[in-house]
């Protein structure tokens, strides 16, 4: 999840992502990202918030133990498209066939499938909470889930980035109405359709992988 957060002087930060040649093909690609950039700005609030305080950061770079423990990653409907977009026309060479190969084989409860040797291979388009899973402390010890054991070391996101991030990527669900989008974002009604990454039928990828590959040769 956080495997691969990038540190300058410290602190998390963020860019805005950019595939300005797929905008046209796939309209809600910007919508997405946006809202990425959007979670990515509020983690680098929260995160200097905290270590102001005194905290100390226990992420670091090739750090993948929560991709490897936790059980229940949270993924949204929108967040699936990206993931599969990106799978199916970014990853190239031998990084694509390992992926495709631990997608086909891919168990309930097993670690993340996009991870490769204690890295995100999806790393510009993870879920929103990857992006916010961010420990302070000490970092998590092995098969452990931080967010159980000791919740006050894992970053709280500051809700209202989380909250724009959500309401501009409300119109892919087909809620185009900004005062209609408020009273969902307000609600919480949003957080029903949220699926596990753990319980994602992630063979359905490999074979749209395999027809892309198919089509493309």
């Amino acid at each position: 999840m956080s495997s691969k957060i990038k540190i300058k002087s410290g602190y998390f930060s963020p860019k805005r992502i950019h595939f300005p040649n797929d905008y046209s093909v796939h309209p809600w690609l910007p919508m997405l990202l946006d809202a990425y950039y959007l979670i990515d700005k509020g983690i680098d609030k929260a995160v200097k918030s905290e270590l102001k305080k005194g905290k100390k950061l226990a992420c670091s770079k090739g750090c993948s133990n929560c991709c490897i423990t936790h059980k229940t990653i949270p993924v949204y409907p929108m967040e699936l498209v990206g993931l599969s977009w990106y799978v199916t026309e970014k990853i190239r060479g031998t990084m694509r066939e390992v992926v495709k190969n631990q997608l086909k084989k891919y168990k309930e409860n097993s670690p993340c499938p996009f991870l490769l040797e204690g890295s995100c291979s999806v790393h510009p388009m993870r879920p929103i909470s990857c992006r916010q899973f961010i420990v302070f402390s000490t970092p998590c010890y092995e098969g452990e889930d931080p967010y159980y054991t000791r919740r006050e070391d894992v970053l709280s996101p500051i809700k209202k980035y989380v909250d724009k991030a959500f309401f501009i990527m409300l119109p892919f669900y087909g809620v185009e109405n900004e005062a209609e989008r408020l009273k969902i974002i307000e609600s919480g009604y949003i957080h029903n359709i949220v699926k596990l990454i753990q319980y994602c039928n992630w063979k359905s990828l490999a074979d749209k992988m395999d027809n892309f590959d198919a089509r493309n040769t």
